[in-house]
């Protein structure tokens, strides 16, 4: 099968799933010279990744059998063209939730440690700074308790942490109850037309003051400038983000580089327990595919 990969970077798991591919697959890696319309003219397998798959991408895929994300999200799929074309896209959920969990987590220790300051301190040879705090008796109100938010609060419980979460069906009482009480708020919900945006101005104004935000889902659920205000005003104090508003995103953003802002590379499930498990999901519905069978995971 002719195989490509649209998503940029992620080449360890390219790496895993091409020793994980049916016998006489070929992979290949979009090169971004050209356009992905005429990249993906002879793939029977499109792996997206977080390349944008418009309706014109997916009517030049004259070849296409299975547009598979290497993933959860299909937000940047269009689901609609597919199925208008009669071609199965699947997903890979469940895979990371370990790994996007602890990712959290890291990032909770990272802000309450201060981390940021801590390498300066280490640089300068202070020794016992800067002062941190403990997560142990602190309230998490995770959104969204799927898979990743249900992982999370399994942990945090287990170090002493008190949980408390809304979902997709929250009443405006729970979802000020939740903010209003936590100490930190740790997102886990996807992308959707009522989630993007969901931490705007009104929603920092009835946290906590001095509660820090978690993103380990999808970037645009939290709307940046509101997110800069409240860090700036004092009323948010710190984020940990390892999702971000545009990918590749720019190094040099003022906003990235802030002592109370705690940013990693999109890694939360760059595990390589998730890899191989997400390569498994991947090649199996290869294989369904040759074979024509039912597929794992259909989400159009």
């Amino acid at each position: 099968m002719r195989v490509l990969f649209s998503g940029s970077g992620w080449l360890t798991f390219v790496d895993i799933l091409t020793r994980e591919m049916p016998p006489g697959s070929d992979m290949q890696l979009w090169d971004r010279a050209q356009p992905l319309e005429r990249a993906i003219a002879e793939a029977e397998v499109l792996l997206p990744s977080n390349a944008a798959i418009t309706a014109k991408v997916i009517e030049a895929g004259t070849s296409l059998r299975l547009i598979q994300q290497p993933a959860a999200g299909t937000e940047n799929i269009d689901l609609a063209a597919a199925r208008a074309r009669g071609i199965p896209v699947c997903n890979a959920p469940g895979a990371s939730q370990n790994a996007v969990a602890e990712m959290a987590l890291f990032l909770m220790l990272a802000l309450v440690r201060r981390l940021p300051a801590a390498v300066a301190a280490f640089a300068a040879a202070r020794i016992g700074e800067p002062i941190g705090r403990e997560l142990r008796g602190k309230r998490l109100g995770i959104v969204g308790l799927g898979r990743s938010g249900s992982a999370l609060a399994r942990l945090a419980e287990g170090i002493g942490m008190t949980v408390g979460s809304v979902g997709s069906r929250r009443s405006e009482a729970e979802w000020d109850e939740l903010l209003s009480a936590s100490d930190i708020v740790s997102i886990h919900c996807p992308l959707t037309p009522k989630t993007r945006g969901l931490l705007d101005d009104h929603a920092f104004a009835r946290m906590k003051p001095g509660a820090l935000l978690i993103n380990c889902a999808r970037g645009p659920v939290v709307d940046r400038a509101a997110l800069e205000r409240a860090l700036d005003s004092g009323r948010l104090g710190g984020a940990g983000l390892d999702v971000f508003w545009d990918e590749p995103w720019d190094p040099a953003d003022p906003l990235y580089r802030r002592p109370d802002v705690v940013v990693m590379p999109h890694v939360g499930g760059s595990t390589e327990e998730t890899m191989r498990a997400v390569a498994r999901i991947v090649a199996t519905n290869m294989e369904r595919v040759l074979r024509g069978e039912e597929l794992l995971h259909r989400v159009a």
